[in-house]
């Protein structure tokens, strides 16, 4: 598996996929690594100790070409260090809670696709997540997915697992092995799994999915989501997850649509909305960005407004966007003078979500608690 050296934000990282850790290079070991690279020469001494300290790998000997992918300085003036992208809304489950609204099966061809993630890498960015819908039933996903890695981007895949086990995406990731494969689980019964995503057959094949990925040993992570419907399998879900030896995270916020819907809240399970951290601020439209499927970029998932082409504008247009992503942040409507501001616990574009749901106030805001206490 190959190791990555970027620059990042006026700083130059090693990462490796599938591992937290890195190294922070000087500036004059990083043009070191991309000497050594345009040269074909070795991986020098200095870079191998420490590739063998920090990952337990093995570099020496090898040429650099070989073991490292070393990105260039960004080529564009616009600098971004993270994306993730919809690389379409279609998805073969139909998730009663699912935050989009419309899923239709429509976005880029393959040529403004590839186009889109040399942009991307041509910005800097090296945080990438592929996420959909459902990425892995879109025609063009193998290409896209490729063109990324070898653009030495850190991928995260977003799936609901259903294709994991197809023999031409497990080779795929083989090959070229992401960062990490995040799966959403949903129930653990046929049943359960099933009814939530209104699919018949979904249990089967997001757990076969799971299974050939452990036996590929491919880096998986489940999101363990949690519904009304799914709740008293909670501990069976967790069961599978342990015996499959895979990290879990749980997801038990069910939130409105991004457009406001909120018939998605009729899923949320009570007791089990996420109310631990308060929000600190976020970097979206500053140092990361959101794409949909036709391009347009946004400060992230669910702040939408005033979307950017960067088929149209490339990354030019982006110039807008941290501007667009400062002004959806400030606190409008009900929140505006909020006594509470300092410890709310969601920022403001998902607050405004709950609000043109009509969704109760403690779902999303503490003067809710002190209504309900």
């Amino acid at each position: 598996m190959p190791v990555i050296v970027s620059p990042q934000e006026g700083i130059y990282l090693a990462v490796r996929p599938g591992s937290a850790a890195g190294m922070q290079l000087p500036a004059r070991r990083y043009d070191e690594l991309a000497e050594a690279a345009a040269q074909g020469t070795m991986v020098p001494s200095w870079f191998a100790e420490a590739a063998q300290q920090a990952w337990q790998v093995d570099l020496h000997g090898n040429s650099t070409n070989d073991v490292v992918t070393v990105r260039p300085r960004p080529a564009s003036p616009v600098v971004y260090s993270r994306a993730s992208w919809e690389i379409n809304k279609g998805c073969n489950f139909s998730c009663e809670h699912c935050f989009l609204e419309q899923r239709p099966f429509a976005g880029l061809n393959l040529a403004d696709k590839l186009r889109l993630i040399d942009m991307l890498a041509d910005m800097g960015v090296l945080w990438f997540q592929i996420t959909g819908g459902e990425p892995l039933i879109d025609p063009d996903f193998a290409p896209a997915y490729q063109r990324s890695f070898d653009a030495g981007m850190m991928l995260e895949i977003l799936t609901n697992g259903s294709r994991l086990a197809r023999p031409e995406h497990l080779a795929l990731f083989i090959a070229a092995r992401p960062h990490k494969i995040t799966v959403s689980m949903y129930g653990a019964s046929p049943e359960t799994a099933d009814a939530l995503t209104q699919t018949r057959g979904a249990f089967k094949r997001t757990y076969g999915g799971l299974v050939a990925a452990a036996e590929a040993d491919l880096p998986v992570e489940v999101t363990i989501i949690i519904t009304k419907h799914n709740v008293d399998e909670l501990d069976a879900m967790r069961a599978l997850v342990d015996e499959l030896g895979f990290p879990r995270n749980e997801y038990g916020s069910i939130s409105p649509t991004y457009t406001g819907d909120g018939t998605t809240l009729q899923a949320q399970a009570p007791g089990y909305l996420d109310k631990s951290a308060v929000f600190a601020g976020c970097p979206a439209g500053h140092t990361s960005f959101h794409v949909d499927p036709h391009g347009m970029a946004t400060m992230c998932k669910v702040g939408r407004d005033n979307p950017i082409s960067l088929i149209t504008e490339g990354p030019d247009g982006l110039m807008r966007l941290p501007a667009i992503a400062d002004a959806q942040m400030l606190r409008t409507g009900g929140c505006t003078g909020c006594t509470l501001s300092s410890t709310c616990r969601v920022c403001r574009p998902m607050a405004r979500v709950y609000q043109e749901a009509k969704a109760p106030l403690n779902y999303y805001c503490q003067h809710g608690e002190r209504n309900k206490s």
